[in-house]
């Protein structure tokens, strides 16, 4: 059906409201005027507090099928619900429009430029890079980004804006719809930062998983242009196969110094200090130069913003700094990103011990068969901290792994395995932290370990 730029006045129903996606494409529809609400069978905060501020909490938690009518103009239907969904029965009874949150966006952005932000790993740092130095430079966009960004309090904009950024995620769309979210977007501009196996309990094999980036790339709609991560052989590849249909700019490490743990850009006769570092976020950079550039963004405009970045949250989070050690916390949880994110600090502070601590947590990192993908990706901490809690094993319904599979599987020298959050943590605070350097990773939090607070603990 035939969406009107004006929002006022529509009626759209979320099944599934609570998801991290979900309820701020809500919120931004709400803001603008949209009739909207939605239902759940659990929501959890951040997305509970956020939905009940713009009175669009659902009152009860479940599924009311009786309460959607033919008037609805749209339904947006989200990953958690299962394709048995009362109310997603209903609405296919009642012949309603049924968008997964990615078609929608497309939807609502098709006379925009679109951006899209693909790759394993790095999507929200570039992305999260580029709304930073549009903002700065006084540009108009819209965008959706999976993860909340620092000054903004709503992850998903909708306007008249003639651009959008978007962060393309290759899950799957919606539970009647299998495709990767990234394969709706259709952009002028894409970017792919990495391939590396990721979500293997939606694509079994690596070939199956590079297939979508493969994909990806065909959707670049003709005459776009295809940003890609020089250093990863199969982004070479599918750049190759595009031939002269789109533009394919390559990027790599942006040159730099590191000073007094201070990385400085180099650009010409020039010198930027960063507020981030390592070389994964060097490389995101240059990824975003590319983007802005291409977007009319002049050099030397990028330059100035990009030194008042401080990140994206949830990478790269400083916990602690005294005058002889630091600890930092990151969301890194696949193999590429453990990699990236513990040589990025050891870089940063070559002469101080690295103690890295890892928690697998995620569905893919606790698969037996996945395990020996972590095949040296901590070789650079001096001591490497593995936590796995066998009670998440259990619940995700996955084959017990043992201590010294885990060890096998790292391959690293000076590396402990903990299946008891407790045991480990009195390792942590058994240790002299003179000259030591903390470094906290995980999509959890180590079994409910307050790790802002641990971190003072240990190294104040």
């Amino acid at each position: 059906m035939p969406f009107q730029r004006n929002f006022t006045g529509m009626r759209v129903h979320f099944i599934a409201i609570g998801g991290a996606a979900m309820h701020n494409l809500a919120i931004a529809l709400k803001r603008k005027g949209m009739e909207v609400t939605g239902s759940d069978d659990q929501i959890f905060d951040p997305s509970r507090g956020r939905l009940e501020k713009e009175n669009i909490l659902p009152a009860e938690m479940g599924w009311f099928p009786e309460k959607l009518d033919a008037s609805m103009d749209a339904i947006i239907l989200g990953m958690h619900a299962r394709e048995d969904n009362p109310e997603l029965l209903k609405a296919k009874e009642l012949g309603l429009t049924i968008f997964s949150y990615p078609e929608y966006l497309y939807e609502q952005s098709k006379a925009k430029t679109r951006v899209v932000i693909g790759g394993s790993h790095g999507k929200t740092s570039i992305t999260a890079m580029i709304l930073h130095v549009l903002g700065q430079v006084g540009m108009d966009y819209d965008f959706m980004v999976g993860a909340q960004l620092d000054g903004f309090d709503c992850m998903v904009k909708l306007s008249d804006a003639p651009l959008i950024i978007l962060e393309g995620d290759e899950y799957l769309s919606s539970p009647i719809d299998r495709r990767p979210k990234f394969h709706l977007y259709q952009p002028e501009i894409a970017v792919l930062s990495g391939i590396a196996w990721d979500h293997i309990n939606v694509f079994p094999t690596f070939t199956n998983y590079v297939e979508q980036f493969e994909r990806f790339a065909e959707t670049i709609a003709d005459g776009g242009t295809l940003i890609y991560y020089d250093g990863d052989d199969r982004l070479r590849a599918i750049a190759k196969k595009q031939g002269h249909r789109i533009q394919c700019l390559s990027y790599g490490t942006h040159p730099h110094v590191i000073e007094h743990g201070i990385t400085y850009l180099e650009h010409g006769e020039e010198r930027t200090s960063l507020q981030v570092f390592g070389k994964h976020n060097l490389q995101n950079l240059n990824a975003a130069l590319l983007v802005c550039k291409s977007l009319a963004v002049n050099e030397e405009d990028f330059y100035e913003a990009i030194a008042s970045f401080g990140g994206a949250a949830r990478r790269l989070e400083l916990l602690q700094e005294l005058p002889d050690h630091v600890a930092y916390k990151d969301f890194a949880h696949s193999p590429s990103k453990l990699k990236a994110t513990t040589e990025a600090l050891k870089e940063q502070y070559p002469d101080r011990e690295l103690i890295a601590c890892m928690e697998l947590h995620t569905f893919s990192s606790l698969n037996k068969n996945f395990l020996q993908e972590y095949k040296g990706s901590m070789s650079k901490a001096d001591r490497a901290f593995i936590f796995y809690d066998p009670e998440v094993i259990a619940h995700k319904r996955l084959e017990p792994i043992s201590k010294e599979e885990v060890r096998a599987a790292f391959g690293e020298g000076n590396l402990f395995v903990f299946d008891s959050s407790e045991e480990m943590v009195k390792a942590l605070r058994d240790m002299d932290w003179h000259g030591k350097n903390l470094l906290l990773m995980s999509s959890g939090n180590f079994k409910g370990l307050d790790l802002k607070a641990f971190a003072k603990e240990l190294l104040t």
